[in-house]
């Protein structure tokens, strides 16, 4: 069995064994009674003292999701299969362009480790340990109190996994399954997505009261009472957005005694919750966008930047780096304070974030293709849109973007871009630069030792190209003239003779509490008051306008103008954009384009690159805006695709469950 040391590390042999012996067997449905026999009979020794015990509950850790692994081998569909992206081959380890092309059937849905089967398992294991807990009688009260915690949250967790991936699913029972029972009361039917929310915030309220607010030492990748107000916010930001509050297409979509699996009335409420959410993750003080402080090596600030000091503008702060840094291992989990819930990345697996965007002569596969759609999103310098630029930064046209800028662009102390760079990469904000890269692009890699000159690389994807494909691997190359190198520090380098900095992968950070939090308030329509908390959210422009201002400062960015701060439509306009740039390629475009409905008009647009059959000898051909029109990028959206399809194989088990609409 794997050992996942992002999350809950097996601390004592004993605990691994034990784990061994009841849980190496594969992944099987909640209720499948007979796979659970084994467990059963060896239950009454995990409870004997709390070393074994130890083992059991980091052994539900085990079914927690790599969610660092965003691309290859990954534990979800949610990057792949994102509008920012596809792949260059269409095969298992990247399973998610299958459901781009819609190839994906129920049949076929056991993709990304039996999710479905695992995560319930995680539940039935977590309800286990909160029956019998007390019978471990050399217990401490605060260890109890932190198992029950975390039980309460893996509970929780596992259940937003499944919603998320599958909508409303089956609320499993609190109390342990009497196998003996008969059969069809050991079935259940697929709850509503109101119920199921409530579910994960009422296990979540369980934990925040048991679990510690900080983690230290070997537990520091274990969940903390912020993870569990964090995973509140995002499951009441998504229950209350259109596709689950009011949404009529679902009208005949209901369960067996007429109720509808997603609620038919709008209830604006729902916004109120969610801000309240944000706002009690906001309010304990433990967290803040993380930010590195200006050295000589940083670049001047846009005269409409505020230079006063972060929060109030970004004159003291490096944005790039304060940025970047979250992603390339600068900062770490003992020290970022942005972080609210982090994993450990694979550090030189191929099924690491680096090894796909890679290319392949520093070790990668050179097989991730950033759609324009996305390059396009990134404004300019000084905040303005690429297509109504300023006079002090000027996109350039058509007959121009193509020529070279003639001198090469540094950032926080290294090179991004080289003299050969376009035009039309040349002051692009500062995201734009830690996130994208394009043709001309350096690539230091400077831990490589070897002297074959796999360091300091331009990379360029021109079909003869440093980073073009080659005669032993012709369908090794990037389709689109873009890469994502969020992930990469300059010293990272996949070549044997180099090494890769240890990175952390922000499961929940503080600048999604912040952006979910102007997203609610601007959302809400009268005052809302939290019964359980007392807190009161309005619709307050002022606080919308701070918590997004916070957001683009640190990213050296203009705040909110007039003009975006002029309505509600304006505003949701522009937090819409503040979400895409900022959490580019972090797995969230999937699900918030679904939520907003926006999901049709994405994904039916065409796919649009730079022409990279062009040669390096034909600059202006290349940069040339090329719709793609092969097999990887005929991507296509139906109405069943909100929904991840339940497996064929969990159907058969229970005949009171029922296929999402459209499989």
């Amino acid at each position: 069995m794997k050992h996942k040391n992002k999350v809950i590390r097996f601390i004592q042999m004993v605990g691994v064994a034990l784990l061994l012996s009841i849980g190496s067997h594969s992944c099987n449905d909640y209720l499948d009674v007979d796979k659970y026999v084994y467990d059963i009979t060896v239950l009454d020794s995990v409870f004997v003292d709390e070393e074994k015990l130890l083992g059991y509950i980091n052994g539900i850790a085990n079914y927690l999701p790599d969610e660092d692994r965003l691309w290859t081998n990954s534990w979800s569909p949610y990057q792949g299969a994102s509008d920012e992206n596809f792949f260059s081959w269409n095969d298992g380890r990247h399973a998610a362009i299958k459901f781009l092309l819609d190839e994906i059937t129920p049949a076929t849905a056991n993709y990304y480790y039996n999710n479905y089967a695992t995560w319930y398992k995680g539940i039935r294991k977590a309800n286990t340990v909160l029956a019998r807990m007390d019978e471990c009688e050399d217990l401490s009260v605060s260890t109890q109190r932190t198992y029950t915690g975390e039980m309460y949250f893996f509970r929780g967790y596992f259940l937003y996994l499944l919603l998320q991936q599958y909508g409303p699913v089956p609320l499993p029972p609190d109390e342990l399954t009497d196998f003996n029972d008969e059969a069809e009361n050991l079935m259940y039917e697929r709850n509503s997505y109101d119920q199921c929310v409530d579910y994960i915030i009422d296990n979540m309220e369980q934990a925040i009261s048991y679990l510690p607010s900080t983690r230290e030492g070997s537990n520091i990748y274990r969940p903390t009472s912020g993870a569990a107000l964090a995973v509140q916010s995002r499951v009441l930001l998504t229950a209350a957005s259109p596709l689950f509050n009011g949404n009529s297409a679902y009208s005949d979509w209901t369960r067996q005694d007429g109720t509808p699996f997603i609620s038919q009335t709008t209830d604006n409420s729902k916004w109120g919750r969610a801000a309240v959410a944000a706002r009690r993750l906001m309010e304990t003080g433990l967290y803040k966008l993380n930010v590195i402080y200006k050295e000589a090596t940083t670049d001047s600030l846009p005269a409409n930047v505020p230079d006063a000091d972060f929060p109030d503008g970004a004159g003291d702060i490096d944005p790039y780096r304060s940025y970047k840094s979250l992603f390339n291992g600068e900062v770490t989990i003992r020290n970022c304070a942005e972080y609210i819930w982090a994993c450990e990345v694979d550090p030189r697996g191929g099924d690491s974030p680096l090894w796909l965007s890679s290319p392949s002569q520093l070790g990668g596969g050179n097989g991730l293709n950033l759609t324009l759609n996305l390059i396009d999103a990134y404004k300019m310098k000084d905040g303005f849109d690429i297509n109504q630029s300023s006079a002090d930064y000027p996109y350039p046209g058509a007959e121009v973007a193509y020529e070279p800028t003639g001198q090469s662009k540094s950032l926080g102390g290294y090179t991004v871009y080289t003299s050969g760079t376009a035009r039309m990469y040349a002051n692009r904000e500062p995201r734009f630069y830690a996130t994208i890269g394009f043709s001309h692009s350096y690539w230091p890699g400077t831990s490589y030792t070897g002297t074959e000159g796999y360091s300091n690389y331009e990379v360029t994807y021109y079909s003869d190209g440093t980073a073009g494909p080659s005669i032993a691997f012709p369908d090794d190359y990037n389709h689109t003239g873009y890469t994502c190198i969020k992930y990469n520090h300059p010293e990272d380098n996949m070549r044997a003779s180099g090494s890769i900095y240890a990175k952390w992968f922000p499961l929940f950070r503080y600048a999604e509490i912040l952006l979910n939090y102007a997203e609610a308030l601007n959302e809400l329509e009268a005052p809302y008051t939290d019964e359980a908390t007392g807190i009161t959210v309005t619709r307050d422009v002022d606080a919308i306008r701070d918590a997004v201002n916070r957001i683009r400062y640190r990213a050296g960015q203009p705040g909110l103008s007039a003009a975006e701060l002029s309505g509600p439509e304006t505003i949701r306009a522009a937090i819409k954009h503040e979400r895409q740039v900022e959490f580019a390629c972090e797995g969230r475009r999937y699900h918030d384009l679904r939520r907003w409905l926006d999901a049709p008009e994405a994904y039916n647009q065409p796919i649009v690159g730079m022409n990279v059959r062009a040669k390096s000898s034909e600059r202006e051909k290349y940069y040339t805006r090329t719709t793609l029109n092969n097999n990887l990028t005929q991507r296509t959206w139906s109405f069943k695709m909100y929904f991840w399809p339940i497996p064929k194989s969990a159907l058969d088990k229970n005949s009171r469950l029922v296929q999402n609409p459209g499989w």
